[in-house]
């Protein structure tokens, strides 16, 4: 009997100036049926959004007697599909820090932030992993972050969660193509407009002829996705150009720089496409992923009834428009009103993480998922915003049921409990054998 033709995981396709890796596939797997150490392997990502939620906001609308999510509030419906993937905790913090400015700093450090020293207290948990399980991958980690928008777009504890060690942040990027480029480009020496797969499609073709039938669909599928990410990647560019020859939209419009998508959504989702192809790749399998600063002003009137900055609304018992949150231009007839916006806000975000998750499910890795086999966290270092409050932080975890993680739960602690353990209990399962983390000597408990 012939021994079947077997493709190591870390083949890649070559071509002049490009280098793309490959998904995991059925010929990876020995002749057992069984896939090798290194595959499929953990991921981490952390998604941070700032100015927290309004109080009660993340409360599910209807949980069963064991815990088990059946229904989730109006404004996290867009999970609803998703919520066998996730758990919701209720009185999780960061004890030695919170706000707009050291609770960013400090949200995936454990630390305590000081603007003396420009500390934040230590390694973040995402590069502690990166120094562990990046060697094995083309990047360590991916640091992205959409462009702040705000009076402290600046400020440099705002923009940082990602920690090289407790006085260096982690360098992050705002423009897709450049995170794209990083992953699959090795030069723009050799025909620097030409796309990646055009770069590679002799390898790729070659390849093609050598596999079985379920892998030759999961490779068109991962190229396709490649391929759609290149087109509008290239339309963004066009669209940036032409603006910049508007002198009628320049006029009206404060234009982003080339590369960066007008639309905040189409923003978000190629920023989102890049965590999932660099997963899917395994490029990378440690990413953080900033929605915006720790303060953002951005407007998010393109959301139906909303007006006014995403900070100002987080004050939504403030409805004068005359506080120094305001941009004295907008006010609101009630709390009531306020607080709606502010919640339609909140319902947008769910929908882009939504998004993430919707990718990620699709994705096979053997038996499992890329979600399956990736723990998410999503989260703000506030609770209620208008009362900047500690504790009850707005956070929820996704992902990780092939890496002992029960889901589908929602994890109501009757006292405050340290965040920093779901991140102690993500390490051990990335292979990182370390004893504590941060504020936490123990894995959070619920979670199998």
């Amino acid at each position: 009997m012939n021994k079947p033709w077997h493709l190591s995981r870390r083949s890649v396709l070559r071509g002049i100036g490009a280098s793309l890796a490959l998904p995991l596939l059925e010929c990876m797997s020995d002749a057992n049926g069984e896939f090798d150490k290194q595959a499929p392997q953990a991921r981490m990502a952390f998604l941070y959004f700032p100015n927290g939620v309004a109080e009660g906001s993340w409360r599910p609308e209807k949980t069963g007697a064991d815990g088990t999510l059946e229904k989730l509030n109006p404004w996290m419906s867009p999970l609803d599909r998703h919520k066998k993937d996730l758990l919701i905790p209720r009185n999780v913090w960061t004890p030695r820090g919170n706000g707009h400015m050291a609770g960013t700093a400090t949200w995936l450090t454990g630390g305590e932030y000081s603007g003396r020293e420009v500390s934040a207290g230590g390694m973040s948990v995402d590069q502690l992993a990166a120094k562990h399980v990046g060697q094995d991958t083309l990047l360590d980690s991916l640091q992205l972050s959409v462009r702040g928008e705000g009076f402290f777009s600046k400020s440099l504890p705002r923009n940082t969660i990602s920690w090289i060690d407790r006085q260096t942040p982690a360098a992050r990027e705002i423009e897709p193509r450049i995170i794209f480029d990083q992953m699959f480009r090795t030069s723009d020496q050799f025909a620097p407009d030409s796309s990646v797969l055009d770069l590679i499609l002799e390898d790729a073709k070659s390849l093609q002829q050598q596999l079985g039938a379920v892998d030759r669909d999961k490779l068109d599928q991962y190229l396709t996705s490649i391929q759609a990410i290149e087109r509008r990647l290239k339309f963004s560019d066009k669209q940036a150009a032409l603006a910049q020859d508007n002198d009628l939209l320049n006029e009206r419009l404060k234009r982003p720089a080339a590369g960066i998508p007008a639309d905040h959504g189409e923003y978000m989702k190629l920023m989102l496409d890049m965590i999932v192809l660099g997963f899917w790749a395994d490029a990378t399998r440690v990413s953080t992923f900033m929605l915006d600063h720790g303060q953002s002003n951005r407007y998010f009137n393109f959301i139906d009834g909303v007006e006014g900055t995403w900070h100002a609304l987080s004050h939504y018992h403030d409805i004068s428009g005359e506080t120094e949150d305001d941009d004295g231009l907008t006010s609101w007839s009630s709390v009531k009103e306020k607080r709606g916006m502010y919640n339609a806000v909140t319902r947008w975000h769910h929908e882009q993480v939504a998004y993430l998750l919707d990718q990620m499910r699709g994705i096979k890795e053997g038996d499992a998922t890329l979600l399956d086999n990736s723990m998410i966290v999503y989260g703000s270092s506030l609770g209620d915003g208008h009362e900047h409050s500690a504790d009850n932080l707005p956070v929820l975890f996704a992902g990780g049921s092939n890496l002992n993680i029960k889901t589908g739960r929602y994890l109501d602690y009757s006292k405050n409990t340290d965040l920093n353990g779901y991140y102690l209990s993500m390490l051990h399962r990335m292979g990182v054998n370390v004893d504590h983390f941060g504020t936490a000597d123990d894995e959070l408990p619920g979670l199998t």
